[in-house]
């Protein structure tokens, strides 16, 4: 399968990111090593291939045009029949994050993690992906340890929510929508 495509340009960044369904491979140079991990786990844990380079000009609009570009990628990556939820909790030493996935076509995203600009990346995410996600932290101390405990319990919930059931699984049917 070909790779979904999805670049960004603005006066302030320039991201270029490859997405496909696969075997969680992670190409990821974005200059913020933090960030470059957490895309990694999300990657492995998602087993979605991504390959994204991003440059930018200040930490907060780097990050938050990722997740702009990001989203949008994976979402065009899943079929038409995924089985549309995920739901995960994973811990991380002293960390237990549970997210809980719908990738049918509705943005909103419920947190919060103790990081902001990791706790935006989820709603910027979810926004241009038009998914649906609810972290809840239900215990932790460590940010480090709670932020990449919610990008692994997303993984894995797309890993469940992108596996092809062989059906569309909405009363609506499967939904169409054109940007022009």
């Amino acid at each position: 399968m070909k790779p979904v495509v999805v670049e960004r340009s603005t006066k302030e960044t320039q991201i270029r990111v490859e997405a496909r369904l696969g075997e969680g491979k992670a190409t990821v140079d974005t200059s913020i090593p933090f960030l470059d991990h957490m895309l990694t786990a999300l990657a492995k844990y998602s087993g979605i291939d991504l390959t994204i380079h991003a440059r930018g000009d200040l930490r907060h609009h780097l990050i938050e045009d990722v997740a702009l570009t990001v989203g949008p990628a994976i979402a065009k990556a899943l079929p038409a029949t995924a089985a549309r939820y995920g739901d995960r909790t994973v811990p991380m030493d002293e960390a237990l994050v549970h997210a809980v996935l719908d990738v049918g076509g509705r943005p909103y995203y419920e947190g919060p993690i103790p990081s902001s600009l990791y706790d935006h990346w989820m709603r910027s995410f979810c926004d241009a992906a038009r998914f649906t996600l609810h972290l809840r932290v239900l215990r932790g101390e460590d940010r480090h340890h709670i932020v990449e405990a919610a990008f692994k319990a997303l993984g894995f919930a797309l890993r469940d929510a992108a596996k092809d059931s062989g059906a569309v699984f909405s009363t609506k049917g499967a939904i169409a929508l054109e940007v022009e």
